[in-house]
């Protein structure tokens, strides 16, 4: 984070970033850093934190590494609602609430099609959820062919993920940081579930409740992440491979871990976005496509798919 608030069109050093914070130095470095950078910074990391906990708990819930935000149709269906927020002329709280609405809706949509949670009913499910986000694909292109045209670009430019307009992270981190302290606590019925339903329930576990659970929250993070940046794929589905492949399989460890990977990674991806082409900014979605598809691809290959 702080290498990100350094770089840029204008490259700052840390002590002119530090004297920034302290509202010293030349007023053009206060600005740069305190209305344009940190709060993109901390919109980035905070969106890639919210997307990589989403993954992780879809992974759990359905015991399957190829589940994710993205794959299951619950982005596409945030992303729909967040783009008729817009043509509606929404923001901030409003926009977040249909974004969640849009999201939960596409996770009853996709688990209410494919059925009850089985042991062989994961491949349903995954397929439920990429139709899903077929079908949300076209809704969001027809959205964009009737959106006015002054409306447009700025759309295209979301849909790709966008943090160059993500000037209030505090709602993304209001919501990160107190649901990876709850989620904690329960790393071990996560933990139990992973192995499945009857194993969890054999167990103590609530299965029911914390299935539910895992829904709202996973929706819930989901939806803010998109309202943040935009629709930013691959980080829900290849940090916490990752990190798998380096901790194990603790959802104690993961889920936190999972928070602070994906905020680096988006971060790291916003920063490469500002600087490759400087002055020009590219969408950092492509960025986080472009790392996150060989590396999957490479994992997939190494057979740790």
């Amino acid at each position: 984070m702080v290498l990100s608030v350094t770089q840029g069109s204008v490259a700052l050093s840390p002590s002119a970033v530090w004297q920034a914070l302290q509202g010293q130095g030349s007023i053009l470095n206060q600005t740069v850093v305190m209305e344009l950078r940190l709060p993109r910074v901390l919109s980035a990391f905070a969106t890639g934190g919210l997307l990589a906990l989403a993954g992780a708990l879809m992974q759990i819930l359905l015991r399957n590494p190829l589940a994710d935000p993205y794959v299951l149709g619950i982005s596409g269906g945030a992303s729909v609602a967040a783009l008729a927020a817009i043509l509606l002329g929404l923001t901030g709280l409003l926009m977040s609430g249909m974004a969640f609405i849009g999201a939960a809706l596409s996770t009853l949509l996709v688990f209410g099609l494919a059925g009850q949670l089985s042991h062989n009913s994961t491949l349903r499910l995954l397929l439920t959820g990429v139709v899903i986000a077929a079908g949300w694909g076209a809704l969001i292109t027809l959205i964009l062919a009737l959106a006015p045209p002054d409306k447009l670009p700025g759309m295209l430019y979301w849909l790709m993920g966008d943090l160059a307009y993500a000037h209030t992270p505090w709602l993304a981190w209001l919501v990160l940081v107190p649901v990876t302290v709850l989620l904690v606590p329960l790393g071990r019925s996560l933990n139990l579930l992973a192995r499945g339903p009857m194993q969890a329930a054999a167990l103590g576990v609530n299965v029911k409740g914390l299935e539910r659970l895992v829904f709202i929250v996973a929706s819930l993070l989901t939806a803010v992440a998109v309202t943040t940046a935009g629709s930013v794929g691959f980080v829900g589905l290849v940090v916490p491979h990752m990190l798998r492949l380096v901790l194990g399989n603790d959802q104690r460890l993961i889920l936190p871990a999972s928070a602070l990977a994906g905020g680096c990674l988006v971060t790291l991806a916003d920063t490469l976005a500002r600087t490759v082409i400087a002055p020009e900014q590219l969408p950092v979605g492509v960025i986080t496509a472009l790392l996150g598809v060989p590396t999957f691809l490479y994992l997939l290959q190494r057979g740790r798919v």
